[in-house]
């Protein structure tokens, strides 16, 4: 394999990446390196027919796609001159320096003019991240046109699997096998959208469980491309980095362009061990939650249409239910009456709110919640104060305005006066009100995203800085504010905001049925803390379909769980039941969100499961999802990983909803009934589950006993 499952420490680190030394070559990533034991790195052999730098180049006598793109401009001469020191060949030129947890590379073309600096660094988990720095460093401008790091994959890592996702279906799986070429997945929507940015490689037939894999993917908010690409005379490798437009970095004598980290994450047994990794790493930021207050969000309760009354209405049944967060969404600021107007006019709509926010949030305060507000800073609608005021604030490639989308343009952050609006107006919200979270959305891609004040040259990777810019600042001031990443619903989920906020709402889709795979696929890069997963309607606003209440709970209940449904329309015995799902969900949500995630392979595609492991292998909660109609009547085994093999456990059932089988009766006290089993009889045999009703969940509490 090409890592270790569990990468943790530099020296590890500076094992797999070669003795580089002053004059050589670009630090040469190791072929195949022997499995790791508890005593460290067993043995290290070099199997490689040829180094394999983390930069591809041309200059090498390799013809793949270089990892630098670009060339000199120099307009000092009578004639201006384009198209030079455009193949550059790096040599080191210092010793590698160690840097806390990281690796530092220091290279230099000297005839090209470019000198570039390559940080390897080991996170908590067994993580990776990589990235390179281009510094200009002779006269004339260079137009940089991309830089990626290139991760070599063994040849029997034959299977790619990326996402595919739209609105409301966000990472939808797809595979296909690698092949002699370039198979090139970029995104160009200024966000990294609802396929997400990442792709792993593995050998063939990889799952949850089996198989060697490795994942890759930017640390990036904005443009991006990934390469999986091989040929006859080189073997097969992942590229990642910024997708850059036309002229966006353009680097003067001294000026340097920092790649954003690609991080690689890479497991001998599968796809959990990855999630894991990252869940780990995600874990240890500042950013992450200690705790993830029960939320509900009143947008499908009331979306545009509101009134005081109706609101305080709300709030009282959701304090008597145990919601800890109340979330005002889109329409409280001026003329938002619906989506056709206001963006950009960040300041409360007094003929809605004649007292301003004041009413609800002290309300909401006094019966014990905290209060959640609705931004969409980056962007404008035509039909605002703001836009009449300064059209040119707004995103555009020439004279022509974009094509709308959801009736609004994206405003130009890496305008100085546009950057400053946003960051007043949104401070002047938060003085003035006691705001203890913001749920920040972005609902559109940035379609032709120049900048007005540059003459319309792209500007999508100094407006993916801005938001960071922004983001940053506002934290600063207001470190008391929790942020959430919406961009309609999961189309901003990546591991460079992920240290920034601490929250995601996963999918606009609140459907029950059709949450269970976006969830299963958003977290593999990110922990379940992280995604919002709320109770929605009886009956989906989405999708049409209608569901249980027990269904929807726990379907959302590992999460960051919520509500998303007007509740005044729900009965006392709806009510009761949610009461008891946020009572279970207060109780166990420690577990859930400090545990392994894992999910299990299971022979029936009609059946899910997943659920949580505890991290010394004591306990577990498990999900059986009879997701739909079963073409048999064997049921499936449930197969736990992680417990202690040698441990003796008790299993029973969990949560508020009874279980139940439509072929079969079960044992009320537990899948097994009295009996105590190993963890190995666990994870080697597994829990028998019989054909059950479909859209039906069980959820199974796997407790160690006393020897």
């Amino acid at each position: 394999m090409l890592f270790p499952s569990i990468v943790s420490d530099v020296e590890l680190t500076r094992v797999m990446f070669g003795d580089a030394h002053k004059g050589d070559d670009l630090p040469d990533v190791l072929g195949v390196i022997s499995t790791s034991s508890s005593e460290g790195l067993t043995e290290t052999v070099q199997q490689s027919p040829r180094a394999t730098p983390l930069l591809t180049e041309h200059a090498r006598n390799v013809f793949l796609h270089p990892g630098v793109t670009g060339h000199r401009a120099d307009a000092t001469s009578d004639s201006a001159q384009f198209g030079r020191n455009w193949s550059p060949r790096f040599v080191l030129i210092d010793e590698p320096a160690e840097l806390d947890d990281r690796l530092v590379f220091l290279a230099e073309d000297e005839d090209a003019g470019l000198q570039l600096r390559t940080e390897v660094q080991s996170l908590r988990g067994g993580s990776l991240r990589i990235r390179h720095a281009l510094k200009n460093i002779a006269a004339g401008t260079y137009l940089l046109e991309g830089l990626e790091v290139r991760i070599p994959v063994p040849d029997d890592y034959s299977e790619v699997l990326d996402f595919s996702g739209r609105h409301e279906h966000e990472r939808e799986p797809q595979r296909h096998h690698i092949a002699d070429g370039a198979w090139v997945r970029e995104s160009r929507k200024g966000r990294p959208d609802f396929s997400g940015s990442l792709v792993f490689v593995g050998t063939a037939g990889f799952d949850f469980h089996h198989g060697e894999v490795i994942c890759a993917q930017p640390a990036w908010s904005g443009n991006s491309v990934i390469t999986v690409e091989r040929d006859a005379a080189e073997a097969a490798g992942i590229a990642v980095g910024e997708l850059l437009l036309s002229g966006e970095v353009c680097l003067e004598s001294d000026e340097e362009y920092i790649m954003p980290w690609v991080m690689i994450t890479a497991s001998s047994t599968g796809l959990d061990p990855i999630a894991n990794s990252l869940h780990t790493w995600e874990r240890s930021l500042s950013a992450h939650p200690e705790t993830q207050p029960v939320t509900l969000n009143v947008w499908e309760a009331v979306m545009f249409n509101h009134n005081l009354d109706a609101l305080k209405d709300i709030a009282d049944r959701a304090a008597s239910l145990g919601v800890e967060r109340y979330v005002l969404d889109d329409g409280w600021f001026h003329s938002r009456r619906d989506d056709h107007a206001g963006l950009g006019d960040w300041w409360v709509d007094t003929a809605v709110w004649p007292h301003g926010l004041h009413p609800l949030v002290d309300y909401v305060h006094n019966r014990g919640m905290q209060f959640g507000l609705w931004f969409e800073p980056e962007m404008v609608n035509p039909d605002s104060d703001l836009y009449r005021q300064h059209p040119d604030w707004a995103m555009r490639a020439s004279a022509r305005t974009p094509e709308f989308h959801r009736n609004q343009l994206v405003l130009d952050l890496t305008n100085r006066e546009a950057f400053e609006h946003v960051f007043q107006a949104m401070c002047a919200v938060l003085d003035e009100y006691g705001i203890d979270y913001v749920k920040w959305d972005h609902n559109r891609e940035l379609l032709e995203g120049g900048s007005p004040s540059q003459g319309g040259a792209p500007c999508i990777h100094n407006q993916t800085l801005a938001y960071y810019r922004l983001l940053d600042q506002l934290k600063e001031r207001y470190p008391h504010v929790v942020w959430e990443s919406c961009a309609s619903g999961g189309g901003r989920i990546d591991l460079g905001v992920i240290e920034k906020v601490g929250r995601f709402w996963n999918s606009d889709m609140t459907d029950a049925l059709s949450r269970q795979k976006i969830q299963r696929w958003t977290v593999q890069t990110v922990a379940p803390e992280y995604l919002g997963a709320h109770i929605s309607q009886p009956t989906s606003q989405q999708s049409g379909r209608s569901f249980s209440l027990d269904f929807r709970a726990a379907t959302a209940v590992f999460f960051s769980f919520g509500i998303e449904w007007d509740i005044r329309t729900a009965s006392d015995e709806d009510l009761e039941q949610m009461r008891r799902w946020i009572t279970w969900y207060k109780q166990h949500r420690e577990f859930l969100h400090t545990g392994i995630f894992e999910r299990l392979d299971i022979a029936d595609a009609a059946v899910l499961a997943h659920g949580v492991v505890s991290q010394d292998g004591s306990e577990a909660i498990i999900a059986h999802v009879q997701y739909e109609e079963s073409s048999h009547n064997r049921g499936v085994y449930l197969r736990i990983p992680g417990l202690t093999k040698l441990g003796q456990y008790k299993l029973s059932w969990t949560g508020p909803a009874p279980a139940h089988a439509s072929r079969e009766t079960l044992d009320e006290k537990g899948p097994i009934g009295d009996a105590v089993v190993s963890g190995e009889y666990l994870e080697r045999v597994g829990i028998r589950i019989p054909r059950c009703a479909p859209e039906t969940i069980r959820m199974i509490h796997i407790a160690q006993v006393s020897q």
